[in-house]
């Protein structure tokens, strides 16, 4: 995960991706059963009935397609990691993000010499987030994702801007 060249994206890999892609494939088989009513209308006996089944497709097609790319988009981008230019060398901006980590109670799920991947703690409310660090010698790659267990959550996403500030503010600090 951690390797040489800058990724513009935090990767997933195979159920992890799936399950937080979820969301956007449940749209995308509701638009595919809309499209569906949309093809059987014309069959129909009555052309009363041929003409509101296919615009009731038309419409379930149009609104579960829309929400589907707006999730998608909204994923795709909350998967781009956070750039934070550092005047400090790559050591002590990763004592200073590992020393948050203890602080703020996150679990270390991944280690390596330029960066970490952590789990934040559960609550009765909500379920924990991943926060994925890179260190490099002129910057430090942030990015945070609901867990893909849990799925899509608006709320969830403001918790991971709220980490990934922590993490800019500990490599910032003097």
């Amino acid at each position: 995960m951690y390797g040489a060249t800058v990724p513009a994206t935090l990767r997933l890999q195979g159920l992890d991706r799936a399950r937080y892609f979820a969301p956007v494939v449940f749209f995308a088989f509701l638009a595919t059963l809309c499209l569906a009513l949309v093809t059987v209308a014309p069959f129909l006996v009555r052309m009363h009935d041929a003409l509101a089944i296919g615009a009731a497709g038309l419409f379930g097609m149009l609104a579960t397609g829309a929400a589907g790319l707006v999730i998608l988009r909204l994923q795709l981008r909350w998967l781009r990691y956070i750039a934070i230019p550092i005047s400090t060398d790559p050591n002590t901006a990763l004592a200073a993000i590992r020393e948050l980590a203890a602080e703020a109670g996150w679990r270390i799920t991944r280690q390596a010499d330029d960066g970490l991947e952590a789990r934040t703690p559960d609550n009765l409310f909500a379920a924990g987030e991943r926060v994925c660090v890179q260190v490099h010698a002129r910057q430090v790659l942030v990015a945070s994702i609901c867990d893909p267990n849990v799925g899509f959550s608006l709320v969830g996403h403001r918790r991971c801007q709220q980490h990934c500030e922590r993490v800019r503010r500990a490599v910032l600090a003097p």
